[in-house]
């Protein structure tokens, strides 16, 4: 009887899926994406909840901020216009937020009167701002007066100084006490510019972190915290809290006393430039100490926040493998305790206390569970967690591919399937059991169009460890394009993958390792490359990050040209057979956008078919206008359609 009870619930199950349609191209660039949670700070119900939306129409995304109650009974929408730039901060009555074309504007919504109050407050863009219980503080570059504007002009025209034009930041100090005139005073300049702000708990202290003017990751030395004395009216000078080869973010006060930041990929507390795994640190202003929690985790911290205001320690989400999951430390000496919860991905997890009642708001997803956010008032409990939103939906509707091997829809299991081997970019990064839908996080629709997706976490992914991430060290790319090849090796072995209609693609660091694995074996029919370097010393000179060139080639392209040229696909390209997509935002200085040219222009000259878009207007991220997204993915499924089930000759085998 349990027999025939099974088979008859697997024949349900599968006339069921088959009744489920497959995800469209539209459906698929309509998913909602949540880029920020902050909860109520206390004596309320309430979370703020911004969302991505794409406004076809118009050619541009959108930004929105909703006020949900916890039960999901109510929801008002503040703005559909927030910026994506900087998380709003909420703080007693106030809620502030900047409008996405207007960031020299700071907006303030008061829950207790449900108004807005517009503050144009800079000729420059914002940078930073946060909150205490009377104060807005904010950071932009430091402006020019009127006459030194003008003599600047009347110099050099539109001649653009390179280096000598930039400026450093002034932060500033709102008085929101009388709401009817809101005064603005000068706190502090500093020659870089500022990242974060955030006040302390009794307002005494503002602590910030830094970064070059230019934004480009040359020199350790711009990449610091500081502090201001709040207090000291006499003389309000920052100080220096922080001098180490790491960049520090995701500042938060623990207490009047301390407050935590994380390190994640880039740098290291103590000797050398150093990548390790996301790490997460206190400082102490009673003796300038710094001190690591959770320093027996050996995956990577990715997020954290107080648990009761901090009296129970931090609830931390920490990446081991392929997941994300919660953890709560009692303090820096405790053990780290891992929480019973779902499978999958816990994000961008905040906590409030209300009458000495926790409350937890968080991301989830997983392979076959679309985001949406969830609360729960007892961190024992995640897995009793409500869902607050449902915007979603549609996705559990649809006959989606399934697996973290990522099968076709109706095909899982199968076997001899045409594989598409999709790369994760960083290379600090992972593929993870989580839910995305964009056009980096195409897996789903490329599934859906019959391709076996495998997405390789080769080494120097994250999650893994510290000596696994280690391993792009010296040979940025030929180490991990042979963990790649691999793990292709192992599914055509095993029967799952078909040798003859294998594909590969990848976007920025992803889009450096297909295009170096295309010189290293011809078993690939199709590529589909966006952004991505073939060559380092003009990566290195025009890109945004140099210090992480140097970092994994050991050194500038004078002390180390015969690792530049050995690790550079360009020198082999002329072994590559495999016709080649590319895409490229028209002004990136993530990956210079002369890379891409540089691609199109050798297999060209190769005779290799090839096609090179370019998404004028855009930076490394493509995220100025939903059509240039949806255009990629359509136009890569195109090309995996029309070369990637033909055996290219010799169509197995390595050359080198």
């Amino acid at each position: 009887m349990n027999y025939a009870f099974g088979v008859l619930l697997l024949i349900w199950t599968n006339y069921s899926l088959l009744l489920m349609s497959k995800l469209t191209l539209d459906e698929f660039f309509n998913y909602t994406e949540f880029t920020s949670l902050t909860l109520a700070p206390s004596n309320s119900q309430s979370i703020l909840i911004q969302t991505r939306h794409r406004i076809w129409d118009h050619n541009i995304n959108e930004y929105h901020l909703h006020l949900y109650s916890l039960d999901g009974k109510t929801k008002t929408l503040l703005t559909r216009h927030a910026s994506s730039l900087l998380r709003p901060r909420w703080q007693g009555e106030w809620i502030v937020y900047l409008s996405g074309n207007q960031s020299n504007t700071i907006h303030l919504y008061s829950t207790r009167m449900e108004q807005t109050f517009s503050l144009p407050l800079s000729n420059e863009s914002i940078h930073a701002f946060t909150l205490s219980n009377t104060s807005l503080y904010f950071a932009t570059r430091t402006p020019w007066t009127n006459e030194t504007d003008k003599a600047y002009k009347d110099e050099w025209n539109d001649v653009i100084e390179y280096r000598d034009k930039e400026r450093g930041d002034t932060i500033y100090r709102v008085n929101l006490e009388d709401i009817n005139r809101f005064q603005i005073e000068i706190l502090a300049n500093i020659s870089l510019r500022v990242v974060e702000l955030v006040c302390s708990f009794d307002g005494r202290r503002l602590v910030f972190s830094t970064e070059s003017t230019l934004q480009h990751i040359e020199s350790m030395d711009d990449y610091d915290v500081y502090s201001i004395d709040l207090t000291d009216h006499s003389s309000i000078v920052p100080r220096r809290l922080t001098n180490n080869q790491r960049i520090e973010r995701n500042l938060k006060w623990f207490n009047n006393e301390s407050f935590l930041f994380t390190v994640t990929n880039e740098g290291s507390i103590n000797g050398e430039y150093r990548d390790t795994q996301g790490r997460l640190y206190s400082y102490d202003f009673l003796n300038g100490n710094i001190h690591r929690w959770a320093d027996q985790f050996t995956g990577s911290i990715r997020a954290y926040d107080l648990l009761e205001n901090g009296q129970q320690g931090l609830i931390i989400l920490g990446q081991l493998n392929t997941e994300i999951q919660v953890y709560t430390q009692q303090s820096k000496s405790r053990p780290l305790v891992k929480k019973i919860g779902w499978n999958g991905t816990y994000e961008s997890i905040v906590t409030t206390c209300n009458d000495n009642k926790s409350i937890i708001a968080f991301l989830h997803s997983s392979f076959d569970v679309p985001q949406e956010v969830y609360f729960v008032d007892n961190i024992d409990q995640l897995n009793l967690a409500q869902s607050i939103t449902n915007e979603n939906k549609l996705f559990k509707e649809r006959n989606l591919p399934k697996g973290i091997l990522l099968y076709p829809p109706d095909k899982f299991e199968q076997k001899n399937l045409p594989l598409l081997v999709l790369i994760h970019g960083g290379p600090y990064f992972a593929d993870l059991n989580v839910f995305y839908a964009d056009w980096y996080f195409c897996a789903i629709m490329m599934a859906t169009e019959g391709w076996l997706v495998l997405q390789p976490n080769y080494r120097d992914s994250s999650g893994y460890g510290d000596e696994f991430l280690y391993g792009v060290r010296l040979k940025m790319v030929s180490r991990p394009g042979k963990d790649i090849l691999f793990g292709v090796d192992a599914l055509i072995r095993d029967g799952i993958a078909d040798p003859r209609q294998l594909a590969i693609g990848g976007y920025s660091y992803d889009g450096y390792l297909t295009n170096w694995l295309i010189t290293q074996t011809t078993r690939f029919n199709a590529a589909i490359i966006g952004a991505g370097a073939i060559e380092h010393v003009i990566d290195w000179g025009a890109n945004d990050m140099p210090k992480s060139n140097a970092y994994f080639l050991g050194g500038y392209p004078w002390q180390m040209p015969t690792r530049y040229q050995e690790e550079a696909a360009v020198f082999e390209m002329n072994k590559v057979k495999t016709p080649t997509h590319i895409v490229t935002g028209g002004i990136d200085v993530g990956v210079p956008v002369a890379e891409s040219y540089l691609l199109e222009r050798s297999l060209r000259v190769l005779g290799i078919p090839t096609k090179l878009i370019v998404f004028p207007g855009q930076g490394h991220e493509l995220n100025n206008n939903p059509w240039h997204e949806k255009i990629k993915v359509r136009e890569e499924l195109k090309w995996l359609q029309k070369y990637g089930h033909i055996c290219v000759s010799p169509c197995e085998g390595y050359l080198v």
